[in-house]
């Protein structure tokens, strides 16, 4: 399955936009903490937001992106929002344009819950994420983690909530492992050492990233000992401006966050092309951690006091599960029910089975995709191995009919 990560495109277009204000998220005078209910779809951590006070807006809340995002430029242009300048500059891929607009003193409100008054934003030209497409989260734009950041922060995972305090009023309650951090451009890193293999080890310097929907990314060609392993397999690992973009997926042995271990982890694995990318951006970062990965934890960020506390939660032993099928699949569609192959991977199951690139998947067993999201395809396909999956794909206007046993691939 492809991966379901924005960083690529957000690295390039963080590292070409310059600071400018933005206030953040207040609670009401006198309240010492609120909870904020969000959605986990698809490992994204989904907040609706209401901006200009007119309609609610979904966004995803995004600790590795350093500015508010919105994508869907129609949406600003029909609350007639005034751009205050027009940023033009190359792509990941240094061949696309790419249009953004900054907007001032936008007002977002959470509904009885916190107010940012007056946040300045980036409302992009176009819809380069093309979220829906390859995550199947329908969203309007990324909100930075930064906008909570005057107040404790706790997300919890398992409870679909996150909590602001205020400092003075916070202790810490609970086996909590507390990580120092670094903040560079309104963005949290923290240093862990990795396992690559069995019997090595490397400190790595890894962005927290909530807006990353996998466990762990890293760059293959910013430490000696972070490479793919001999097992890995070519995969997309994220959407870039001219596409697709292509890496590797394996496993690494383990990684030490704090007191806590995580071991045998889906891992994937992007070599970075420096002479596109601004490299004092990235910060000297190996990579980052995502939500499949924090999610196994309850979360407690401290932007003031340069610190974040994990305590394990519900799936903190969970196995890091990936797909057994060999298919990535991506989404389209109204109700993004409308299920395409975008590529196929040579000797999977899939492959052996005679599924081609842009198939579309109708029926999964019993169950019409039409009452299937993406997420739950996958969860279809990441089944134990030797699951046999019988489904339907329609080719050229004929349906066809395929099984494949799933089996592991990495």
């Amino acid at each position: 399955m492809l991966t379901k990560t924005i960083c690529s495109l957000w690295l390039s277009l963080a590292a070409i936009f310059p600071a400018f204000g933005q206030s953040g998220f207040f609670m009401a005078p006198g309240q010492k903490q609120v909870d904020i209910p969000f959605e986990y779809n698809n490992n994204f951590i989904i907040l609706t937001v209401t901006m200009n006070g007119t309609m609610p807006l979904r966004f995803i809340f995004d600790t590795g992106a350093e500015h508010t995002i919105l994508s869907k430029r129609e949406i600003s242009d029909l609350m007639k929002i005034k751009y205050d300048r027009e940023f033009r500059v190359k792509g990941s891929d240094l061949k696309t344009d790419l249009i953004a607009y900054l907007a001032r003193k936008i007002r977002f409100d959470i509904p009885n819950k916190v107010v940012a008054p007056r946040e300045d934003i980036l409302v992009l030209e176009e819809d380069y994420f093309r979220f829906e497409e390859y995550a199947g989260v329908n969203v309007h734009g990324i909100m930075s983690g930064n906008v909570f950041a005057k107040y404790i922060t706790r997300i919890n995972y398992d409870k679909r909530i996150i909590t602001l305090f205020e400092r003075d009023d916070f202790k810490i309650r609970g086996d909590y492992s507390a990580i120092p951090v670094e903040i560079y451009r309104n963005k949290m890193y923290m240093r862990a050492p990795l396992e690559p293999v069995r019997d090595s080890s490397a400190v790595v310097k890894l962005l927290i990233d909530t807006g990353a929907g996998l466990p762990l990314l890293l760059f293959s060609n910013t430490h000696p000992l972070v490479h793919p392993p001999a097992n890995a397999i070519v995969s997309n690992i994220g959407m870039g401006l001219g596409g697709y973009l292509e890496g590797f997926t394996g496993r690494v042995n383990g990684l030490e966050i704090g007191n806590f271990r995580q071991s045998n982890i889906v891992t994937y694995f992007q070599t970075l092309d420096t002479a596109g990318i601004n490299m004092e951006y990235l910060n000297g970062r190996n990579g980052l951690v995502g939500n499949a990965m924090l999610s196994r934890f309850t979360v407690i960020l401290d932007y003031h006091n340069f610190k974040i506390w994990l305590k394990p939660g519900k799936s903190f032993k969970s196995k890091f599960e990936y797909d057994r099928s060999g298919m990535n699949i991506i989404t389209s569609g109204v109700s993004l029910n409308n299920f395409i192959v975008q590529s196929v991977q040579p000797n999977s199951p899939a492959d052996e089975a005679g599924v081609l690139k842009g198939d579309q998947i109708v029926r999964v067993g019993l169950a019409p995709t039409t009452i299937l999201n993406l997420a739950d395809l996958q969860r279809i396909f990441q089944k134990k191995v030797g699951k046999k999956i019988r489904f339907v794909v329609k080719r050229d206007g004929k349906r066809l009919k395929k099984t494949l046993v799933l089996r592991e691939l990495i």
